[in-house]
């Protein structure tokens, strides 16, 4: 028997990187999945197979996490197929870097249509099920920068400030019917994304961190599976920031 075993999670954006680590814990600790990302494609049909590889159910929806008529369409689509949502983790996210004179009303509107917008839509969608159900977890991904601020990330940080407050409200609204929201806020993780940029930009962030390593997705996926477990029970309205110590 696993942490999750019985439980359906959705997870959204979840092709690859942290919300495919994710995914695969909690299949890995018997848990049904089932997860979004823009398009299905190779990446996406792996993802779905070696999930369901792991003896879970497992089924991939192609939807646009910032459309609310989408989402709620997905989230009906995954209740009908699994019978049940007990575990929400938004994951879909963008970022479109600059300055903040710079930046344009484009860049701004995307990331926080994806990043903020999207999880208020899944959130509204899943509220009905999860009272119904007397229980569930929400868990937003947010970031550090959500809780410090980053110069040149002003829509991308304020998005997951936003994230942050909403699982914080979310907290207070459904804690009487025994549902949870947190947030996790994650560090520098060793991804596709921080593989590729210079080597003397990695190697002094890495210096500012006290463990002196960047994160696995793994350190993320673990702190997930917490939250989205019974021995989190206890646990909601709360900021996780799994960062190594980078900032305290």
């Amino acid at each position: 028997m696993g942490l999750l075993t019985g439980k359906t999670a959705l997870v959204t954006g979840a092709a690859r990187g942290i919300g495919k680590a994710i995914a695969l814990k909690f299949a890995q600790e018997g848990a049904n999945v089932a997860f979004t990302d823009l398009v299905i494609d190779e990446n996406g049909k792996a993802t779905e197979a070696e999930i369901s590889a792991l003896g879970v159910k497992c089924v991939a929806y192609a939807s646009n996490a910032a459309d609310f008529a989408q989402a709620e369409e997905v989230v009906n689509k995954v209740k009908a197929e699994f019978g049940s949502i007990d575990i929400l983790v938004n994951n879909a996210g963008i970022t479109k870097d600059g300055l903040m004179m710079r930046m344009s009303e484009q860049q701004w509107d995307a990331v926080i249509a994806v990043n903020l917008k999207s999880a208020f839509n899944f959130i509204h969608a899943c509220t009905p099920i999860m009272m119904r159900q007397r229980g569930g977890s929400i868990i937003n991904m947010a970031s550090v920068v959500g809780v410090h601020g980053n110069a040149g990330q002003c829509n991308y940080a304020a998005s997951k400030a936003g994230l942050i407050a909403l699982a914080k409200s979310i907290a207070q609204e459904l804690g009487s019917r025994g549902v949870r929201a947190n947030a996790i806020a994650p560090g520098f993780i060793e991804t596709a994304m921080t593989a590729a940029l210079p080597e003397d930009v990695r190697k002094n962030w890495i210096q500012s961190i006290p463990l002196r390593r960047g994160g696995q997705v793994e350190d993320i996926a673990n702190t997930a599976l917490f939250l989205a477990s019974d021995l989190s029970s206890y646990v909601t309205g709360q900021v996780i920031q799994v960062d190594g110590g980078m900032n305290m």
